[in-house]
């Protein structure tokens, strides 16, 4: 499954949340060091219900727009 999200690091609490055809998901973390990655690889494994290793972003490591692909 490919999925479009667009993520909004730095929020006040972490959530995934769907608007129209893209998934807006707000972390905690901040944008540096590939900590909001790895946050949003975790909270997208536990919405999805899958394992962190099935989780890999294609593109947009470095945007806010990011392309993800899920193995299930």
């Amino acid at each position: 499954m490919i999925l479009n999200i667009k993520v909004i690091p730095k929020s006040s609490k972490s959530l995934v949340k769907k608007e129209n055809d893209t998934l807006k998901v707000y972390l905690t973390k901040p944008a540096q060091d590939g900590l909001a990655n790895r946050q949003l690889i975790e909270l997208l494994a536990k919405h999805f219900g899958v394992k962190k290793y099935q989780i890999s972003i294609i593109s947009g490591e470095k945007s806010k727009n990011k392309t993800i692909r899920i193995d299930a």
